[in-house]
């Protein structure tokens, strides 16, 4: 996708806004259960853990569950899902570091496609699949420029040195 005034570059901008606010949203309602996904008693400021309901019990009888069980509520597995869901939310909704924000939803999309097998809607694609694709896309397109800042951010100083944060 090249960066252009044209209204058709549009959709991929929304789209773009839309995965950021699914995974901010996520973290916020996951950090103070504000009552959608999270009761505020999960919440993690009320001692709650993030992961254990996906990564522990959610692994009862299913093969990988000896690799996802032992991270379910760790420290750093707390840390790097919840700072991973807001930093993500956040770039994706701004429209930079897009490169580092696409590699690390796809990691962890991926991650959570495999804690969730075997799949019971279709033997091989899902949610979390499809958008890991998402997230490539966007790592290797100027989608932030597209109802974002992108192109701003793209111009500073640090981010011309450090290519990796674009």
């Amino acid at each position: 996708m090249e960066k252009t005034k044209n209204v058709s570059n549009y959709p991929f901008g929304i789209l773009r806004i839309l995965i950021g606010w699914q995974f901010l949203w996520a973290s916020i309602d996951k950090i103070f259960g504000l009552g959608y996904a999270t009761k505020s008693e999960k919440a993690i400021i009320n001692g709650g853990k993030a992961t254990y309901g996906f990564l522990y019990m959610g692994q009862e009888g299913k093969p990988l569950a000896w690799l996802f069980q032992p991270m379910a509520g760790h420290w750093l597995t707390e840390f790097l899902f919840i700072f991973g869901l807001f930093a993500i939310g956040v770039c994706l909704i701004l429209g930079i570091g897009m490169r580092v924000a696409g590699y690390s939803g796809a990691l962890m999309m991926f991650l959570m496609y495999l804690a969730s097998l075997p799949l019971t809607n279709n033997p091989f694609v899902d949610d979390h699949l499809i958008e890991m694709f998402v997230f490539i896309v966007f790592a290797h397109t100027k989608v932030g420029h597209y109802i974002g800042l992108g192109s701003y951010w793209e111009n500073l100083d640090i981010v011309k040195k450090n290519p990796v944060l674009v």
